[in-house]
């Protein structure tokens, strides 16, 4: 039940992020649906975690709050004992987690990643407004004076022919008429009643004319036309799925591996060879260095003397040449820099991929020693209160996951550090609240911290009239 809360809350999310991208583009249901199932699928892995959290908390808080809990205790079955069986079921959705990951997820990315760009390309849905020109249609431009919503029935049409690229040379009036696509959307046929239509006649001797702006024309009335538009673009166009087979959200941890180690290695060879150039063409400039005798290349040379030696022309060209070599070797570096920068971003992009396969399904196995022993100690099950501190513990670890994932992809962090981080900083707590659950604490029963607070303030009053009674006598 938790699972599916928390996954029609996502779902939710991934609709108003794309909302602008779906409506109005006369999608079909079964579009819609597919879209739908694999987005769910892309968001089994994060909503499993907190499905788990909120699960375990809302059980055990129900066992503590009808006494069930202390009645297993009573009977001498300690809390480890009786959790046994759910941590089983717990390691085995997140060896599932793991495996979905691995085999489905890749699968669901390619998926949704062709699809949802297929369906950005597509063009609006076709609705012509009253009063404005309805470009929607290639070659054409067409604009309706008023539109009667009940019949469909559209008055003073106006239709502007480019198919040809020459301005507006034809043009069809209309006093009435009805336009509708045909069922698979591939045309729209225009049935109009009582008009006229007018084309500028341009033949070879128009083109030697003074007056290229006085050009022939024709006028044809009829009482009834049928006119065919074909519409391009308003089906949904599959992508290819081969565009973005190679992403790194769509490949496996072998894939993973495998392509993290081919950019690695042609990563360190452009460094090398980076730095072989950089020796090459700024330190050992001249061409001639590498003939030298190796006693003359030892022999340490006084470069002060050398250059005092030069005449001022000499010096002028020297200092030139030094500051053109210095000029192109900075800008060499620095261009360098930027693109090794880009390179490794997106060989961390690889490395975080991978790492995010174990960290997702590791974090059910967290969430489980955090929600468990919580419910345990809290002792209030339903939705109410588990829900809230399961999206409070939810929220901290997003946070956290989020911020080192940022700094793994900016090259700040190293990418197994920065997927890892909230799971690490997280599972102390689970082993804290697991200790404390084991030894009956009441660090988070709120009546524990009520009756303390009685128990001083009836102290102060015994104080206060132990004192009064002390002052009257």
């Amino acid at each position: 039940m938790t699972f599916f809360i928390t996954m029609f809350v996502m779902l939710m999310q991934f609709l108003w992020k794309y909302i602008d991208d779906l409506v109005g583009k006369g999608l079909s249901w079964d579009v819609i649906a597919e879209l739908l199932l694999y987005a769910s699928a892309g968001l089994v892995p994060m909503a499993l975690p907190l499905a788990t959290l909120l699960a375990s908390l809302m059980t055990m808080g129900n066992l503590g709050e009808n006494n069930e809990l202390l009645a297993m205790k009573s009977a001498g079955i300690s809390l480890p004992r009786i959790l046994t069986p759910l941590v089983l079921i717990t390691i085995l959705i997140s060896i599932g987690a793991f495996f979905f990951s691995n085999n489905v997820l890749p699968y669901t990315n390619l998926k949704i990643s062709t699809l949802l760009y297929s369906v950005k390309q597509q063009k609006p849905e076709l609705v012509i407004k009253e009063g404005v020109f309805t470009n929607l249609i290639e070659g054409y431009s067409i604009k309706v004076g008023d539109k009667d919503p009940r019949t469909g029935l559209m008055r003073r049409i106006l239709i502007y022919d480019h198919s040809k690229d020459e301005s507006n040379t034809t043009v069809t009036y209309a006093d009435s008429g009805y336009m509708q696509p045909t069922s698979d959307q591939k045309f729209l046929v225009a049935t109009l009643f009582n008009g006229n239509s007018y084309k500028e006649v341009r033949d070879n001797k128009s083109q030697r004319r003074v007056n290229r702006d006085i050009l022939p024309a024709q006028k044809q009335h009829y009482e009834k036309q049928v006119i065919i538009f074909e519409l391009k673009g308003f089906g949904l166009q599959r992508a290819d799925e081969s565009f973005f087979k190679d992403s790194y959200q769509t490949l496996n941890i072998q894939q993973l591996a495998k392509t993290e180690d081919s950019l690695s290695r042609a990563f360190n060879e452009q460094v090398s060879n980076f730095s072989q150039n950089v020796i090459r063409n700024s330190i050992f400039r001249n061409p001639y260095w590498g003939r030298r005798p190796v006693d003359s290349i030892k022999t340490k040379l006084n470069v002060d003397s050398l250059y005092k030696a030069l005449t001022p022309e000499q010096k002028r060209m020297v200092l030139d040449r030094a500051i053109e070599n210095a000029r192109s070797t900075k800008s060499y570096i620095s261009s360098s820099k930027d693109e090794f920068y880009y390179k490794q971003k997106y060989i961390n992009r690889h490395k975080i991929e991978w790492h995010r396969k174990f960290t997702l399904s590791f974090a059910c196995f967290v969430f489980f020693f955090i929600g468990a022993p919580l419910g345990a100690i809290i002792r209030k099950g339903g939705l109410g209160t588990p829900v809230v501190i399961s999206v409070l513990f939810f929220i901290i670890y997003y946070i956290i996951n989020i911020t080192g994932e940022k700094f793994a992809r900016e090259v700040i962090w190293d990418p197994a550090l920065g997927m890892w981080v909230s799971s690490f900083i997280l599972l102390p707590l689970g082993i804290f609240l697991s200790y404390k659950a084991t030894m009956d604490s009441a660090i988070l029963n709120a009546d524990f911290y009520i009756d303390k607070i009685k128990s001083i303030l009836n102290l102060k009053k015994k104080v206060l009239k132990t004192t009064h009674s002390e002052v009257t006598e």
